[in-house]
């Protein structure tokens, strides 16, 4: 794995955390029976997941 794939992979994680918590605290879950956006800490590491895995749709692939 390149060093530029995992710095995006970083990159796109963080920004999606940060989207997941926002999306957690504005939006949330007013029933508490939503898988993740129920807790804080769910809506996060999802959030990162599919920031992580949506910066991959940005990058170059070697000829």
């Amino acid at each position: 794995m390149k060093k530029s794939s995992v710095f995006l992979f970083t990159i796109g994680a963080i920004i999606g955390a940060i989207a997941g918590y926002a999306y957690y605290h504005f939006i949330g879950c007013t029933s508490g029976y939503c898988v993740i956006t129920s807790h804080p800490v769910n809506s996060t590491l999802y959030g990162a997941m599919m920031g992580g895995i949506a910066s991959q749709l940005f990058q170059r692939e070697d000829k």
